[in-house]
């Protein structure tokens, strides 16, 4: 392979300085899947991989048109939720520590999902590990992990500086280099085949508008016994149940945010069903683990029946590898 694979140019042809971050990254058209070799234009259907303060932007046109609502809607609900700072100190205590005290809860699941995540899955100490970390969010766990001596590829729809994947400029001067950072959608990665160690959906598995189909992708992606993990998704026991969690989602963000952000049809939940159906579908076996959250987490089930309430959403660590041939 050329050394200058994967390097992005200039839309006139001449090559580019690639930045260190992209070293090493082999890219492929978003739009019509041709490999990228020594430009950031497509030869075949002329769409540009532009780039804007570091994040490359791997969406077409339409894409970014049928994207266009949700984003406007998402990121309104995130900062109305408090999601965020102007504060640097916030994001370099993540997942530990909430400092806007906004959605703590939340972020103490995290925090034991990662530890349990680096304890029990990867490695404790990355050794160079290629990981590609789809729907990255504000680029805490890609952060963390490039900490560890991996080497994070973070993927998101949102790129603004407060929740999205612009808010990693409050950790590259932490770093030896910067996160390379994509704004892609998860069933059309920017990315050629066999490139990743693993491939991790931390909170973001549940916005995929088909499984099978972002799963396929993400395997794609990953070396041969590379690994693929779905961390903090919501599990329900039925699939009643989620259905039921979804109603009230969107009733609770049309009253208090005045849009149900369900412009894009998100499949929101797991199930034992969907993630068998997912194994037959795709060669794959999934392995469950089971993060502790505490005494309180796992009362919410009883509690939740003696109220007479619906089963409250679960959360584990799903893993398969993908085979090796």
């Amino acid at each position: 392979m050329s050394p200058i694979q994967g390097q992005l140019l200039p839309s006139n042809g001449a090559r580019m300085h690639s930045p260190e971050r992209y070293s090493g990254i082999r890219l492929r058209c978003p739009q019509c899947s041709r490999n990228l070799i020594e430009e950031r234009r497509c030869r075949d259907c002329g769409f540009l991989l532009e780039e804007d303060n570091g994040i490359i932007l791997a969406l077409s046109p339409e894409r970014l048109a049928y994207y266009a609502r949700f984003i406007t809607d998402y990121e309104y609900i995130r900062a109305a939720e408090g999601r965020g700072s102007h504060d640097e100190s916030y994001y370099l205590a993540l997942p530990y520590k909430d400092t806007t005290g906004h959605n703590s809860g939340q972020w103490r699941i995290r925090a034991r999902s990662y530890d349990y995540l680096i304890r029990r899955v990867f490695n404790p100490v990355g050794q160079g590990e290629a990981i590609l970390d789809l729907g990255a969010g504000n680029c805490w766990l890609s952060f963390q992990l490039a900490l560890r001596g991996y080497k994070p590829v973070a993927v998101d729809l949102l790129v603004n500086p407060q929740d999205g994947l612009g808010a990693a400029m409050h950790y590259h001067h932490h770093l030896n280099g910067s996160i390379p950072r994509f704004q892609a959608e998860l069933n059309r990665l920017p990315f050629q085949n066999e490139q990743f160690d693993a491939v991790i959906f931390n909170a973001s598995f549940h916005y995929s508008e088909d499984y099978e189909t972002t799963l396929r992708e993400a395997l794609r992606c990953l070396k041969p016994k590379g690994l693929v993990v779905i961390c903090d998704t919501p599990w329900y026991s039925r699939e009643e149940y989620g259905r039921q969690m979804v109603v009230e989602r969107y009733s609770h963000f049309q009253h208090r945010f005045c849009t149900a952000s369900d412009s894009v049809e998100s499949l929101e939940f797991l199930t034992d069903e969907r993630l068998r159906n997912l194994e037959e579908a795709l060669s794959i076996h999934w392995t469950g683990h089971h993060p502790r959250y505490g005494w309180r987490w796992v009362m919410r089930p009883w509690i939740a029946r003696l109220r007479k309430r619906r089963e409250p959403s679960r959360f584990c660590i799903y893993v398969a590898r993908k085979d090796a041939y």
